[in-house]
C-alpha cells in the first residue's frame, strides 16, 4: 500500500508537479468550472482573488494525508459543467 504522506516541499516532487499539470489542463478545458475565487488575505492576494490551480495547490500542501489523485478525481467530479 503507498504512503501518502507528504513532505513540507510537496509540490518539488514528481507527483506534486504531476498535480499541478492536471490542475492546469482543468483549467483549460472548457468542461469544468474553474472560476478564480474570493480570498480574504489582501497581503498574499492583492486583488483578493486566489486561482484555482493556487486555491487547490495550497490546500493539498497544507493537508500532507489528502491523497493527490483521489482529490483531482474529487475535483473533476464536483467542477464538471452540467448542461
Amino acid at each position: 500500500m503507498a504512503n501518502y504522506k507528504k513532505k513540507i516541499n510537496f509540490m518539488e516532487t514528481d507527483e506534486g508537479r504531476d498535480f499541478k499539470v492536471k490542475l492546469l489542463e482543468m483549467v483549460k478545458d472548457q468542461g469544468y468550472n474553474t472560476e478564480s475565487s474570493y480570498n480574504a488575505n489582501s497581503e498574499l492576494y492583492p486583488d483578493n482573488v486566489i486561482s484555482f490551480e493556487d486555491k487547490h495547490i495550497n490546500y493539498i500542501s497544507a493537508h500532507p494525508n489528502t491523497n493527490p489523485t483521489h482529490y483531482i478525481s474529487n475535483l473533476r467530479i464536483i467542477t464538471r459543467v452540467r448542461i
